[in-house]
């Protein structure tokens, strides 16, 4: 029997979350993160132990301090209270990630940025060690993946593995442990409660553009598909209910179609008594009208079940991983972007806040675009398309080209309008646009020519 009570106490705590901290004048400020993978020159497994020396020196020069150690004692988070800068392992001890305090001025931001990764990357060289900007670690077969020894990451990888008890409900893939070798590029951003409709809707049209030049995560044989990681999460466990993940399969016309979708959204873990406890993903709203879930912790030793009822703090736990995510912020948090080069991490977060200038205008342009929509194809099918190295020959691809030179003038265009001069960090996707080259395209093709992954190890770590 549902308990309406505690199911409408939810539905306030959704909107109290999600949509209260919308209703202000948005800002320009801007807050950013770089995932990046760390490989060991001499194609062998990372050096767990060069990583925990290189951290200890890192927190020590930049005086970071809110220190979090694992299980073993090891650093793997640490941040400046000031600027609200981080350092951080996000899932394993393969993957470092800076993540950015916001800035009114990107060009700060990167500032920063070059300082934290120039510091880390020539200590990581002297134990031959280095860091690359891409979006899958290139040495990921060889690596060990094994997770951050904390009840987060712990729970995190026995919830994903646990696909296999649930047989064919969805096109599940057998890598569980994606989250340790897969790496993105994020930006969040304030957005108005009057424009969270629009931003979202249009945002979602513009992925399969984005895809064509933002790509950094090569997969196959043939490295057919480039952007591999919109795949790792949709055909994970994290997918099963699919409005935890991936693109909008719907254009919102209220903010109360925002919460609906919000509220079918799967919880899978909470905390108890200092444990996560796992269960399998269930919608908010079922999930609240419970009047008790059955679950399993891990007791230091082994999982074991265990009973827990609902309480309306658990919606903290709700976990989605939407290309464009409604945070608890008032932002909106773009993270279908794959990890990018180095000496190009900016564009893709200046694409973005360019864009948010130019929200009407973008959302004209895509509305009466023909080049790819109103063509028989949604958003999400115009993704799954754009993302392969084999692009579908019913498109006319120079037009494709020449309307993304005309998103990016826009986006250039918002950046002049914000006035920090953060027009030159998106001059690298020209080229991009013009060529339709990503950079696993990039990648993929000049490996076929003969160059070798190192090269672009190299290159694609250079600052």
């Amino acid at each position: 029997m549902m308990n309406c009570t505690a199911l409408g106490l939810a539905e306030e705590a959704i909107y109290e979350r999600y949509i209260m901290p919308t209703k202000r004048k948005r800002t320009k400020l801007a807050g950013v993160e770089f995932e990046l993978p760390i490989v060991n020159r001499k194609n062998m497994p990372v050096d767990f132990g060069a990583v925990h020396e290189v951290t200890e020196a890192f927190v020590r020069e930049f005086s970071f301090g809110n220190i979090v150690r694992d299980d073993d004692g090891f650093i793997y988070t640490a941040s400046d209270e000031k600027t609200r800068d981080g350092i951080s392992f996000d899932c394993s001890y393969n993957t470092l990630e800076f993540s950015l305090g916001a800035e009114k001025d990107l060009n700060v931001l990167y500032e920063r940025f070059a300082s934290y990764y120039s510091f880390t990357k020539k200590l990581l060289g002297s134990y031959s060690h280095t860091l690359t900007g891409m979006g899958i670690n290139p040495h990921y077969a060889v690596n060990r993946n094994e997770p951050v020894a904390s009840e987060r990451y712990r729970m995190l990888l026995h919830h994903l593995s646990s696909y296999r008890n649930y047989g064919r409900q969805i096109l599940f893939h057998h890598h569980p442990n994606f989250g340790l070798f897969s790496c993105a590029s994020q930006i969040q951003m304030d957005v108005e409660e009057q424009d969270l409709t629009e931003t979202l809707n249009t945002f979602t049209k513009l992925e399969p553009f984005k895809a064509l030049i933002f790509a950094n995560s090569p997969w196959g044989k043939e490295q057919e598909i480039l952007c591999s990681r919109d795949n790792f999460w949709r055909n994970s466990l994290q997918g099963l209910n699919r409005h935890n993940v991936d693109m909008y399969g719907l254009e919102f016309e209220s903010i109360d179609e925002i919460l609906l979708y919000i509220r079918s959204m799967s919880l899978y873990c909470v905390e108890r008594d200092g444990k996560y406890v796992n269960f399998h993903p269930i919608p908010l709203t079922d999930y609240f009208s419970s009047d008790q879930i059955e679950g399993e912790y891990f007791d230091g030793k082994g999982y074991r079940q265990v009973t827990i009822h609902p309480e309306l703090s658990d919606l903290s736990y709700l976990r989605s991983f939407k290309f464009e995510d409604l945070t608890f912020r008032g932002t909106v948090e773009f993270r279908s972007v794959c990890e990018q080069p180095v000496r190009e991490i900016m564009a893709a977060g200046a694409f973005h806040a360019g864009l948010m200038e130019n929200l009407h205008k973008l959302t004209e342009i895509l509305e009466q675009d023909h080049t790819a929509y109103h063509r028989g194809y949604n958003a999400s099918e115009l993704r799954r398309m754009f993302v392969k190295r084999d692009l579908p020959d019913n498109f006319d691809w120079n037009k494709v080209s020449g309307l993304l030179l005309k998103i990016l003038d826009l986006a250039k265009d918002g950046l002049h309008r914000r006035g920090y001069g953060e027009e030159r960090l998106i001059e690298p996707l020209y080229r991009r646009a013009e060529r339709l080259l990503s950079p696993a395209r990039e990648m993929a093709e000049g490996i076929q020519r003969g160059k070798i992954i190192e090269d672009y190890i190299e290159e694609y770590g250079s600052l």
